[in-house]
């Protein structure tokens, strides 16, 4: 979990940024650390990166917990306890003052970990979400909502429910001001 926590603690925005000499997200556009906010830089290749990265933390924490449990016989908890882990460590970053980001590429990384049909399910919403109403943080919320669903339909198992449900009310809780602007809108 330790490990999860400080893979997801690396901030992939703030080290492209610095990377290609760009503005730190923190202090730029929305003040979020991630793709979305890394697009307003003007950089799109920038964003790429950015989204990509945490994806990949996300993927490769929970594949490496996946891959212990089933060496060392330990339990499938250990695998959903790595994925809350580095997402808590993509919200709230060791190492950048625990200023992190919203969490949806790290959760897409997460659950494309899990399984790939949980993953391939989550982002399928996400895009029919956002192909009708043209808003990303809608798409992002919707698809995070069925991702508990989704989970215990495909695999059965209440431990992946539940780490699902904790990422969802957490994602939930990282946009209130997409929430209230969406409540207004």
């Amino acid at each position: 979990m330790v490990l999860a926590y400080l893979l997801g603690s690396l901030s992939f925005a703030v080290l492209v940024s610095r990377a290609f000499g760009l503005p730190d997200p923190r202090t730029h556009g929305s003040g979020n650390p991630g793709a979305t906010n890394m697009l307003r830089t003007g950089r799109k290749s920038a964003a790429v990166l950015t989204l990509l990265g945490d994806m990949a933390k996300g993927w490769l924490a929970v594949w490496l917990a996946a891959y212990i449990s089933t060496r060392y016989q330990l339990p499938s908890a250990v695998i959903y306890l790595a994925a809350v882990a580095v997402f808590l460590g993509h919200l709230y970053p060791v190492f950048f003052s625990f200023k992190g980001g919203k969490g949806v590429a790290t959760a897409v990384g997460v659950l494309f970990a899990i399984s790939p049909w949980l993953g391939l399910a989550c982002l399928s919403t996400w895009v029919a979400v956002f192909v009708i109403s043209r808003i990303s943080s809608l798409a992002a919320l919707t698809a995070a909502a069925v991702a508990p669903l989704i989970g215990y339909y495909l695999l059965g198992d209440v431990l992946a429910f539940a780490a699902l449900l904790l990422i969802t009310v957490l994602v939930f809780w990282r946009h209130r001001a997409n929430i209230k602007r969406l409540r207004s809108w």
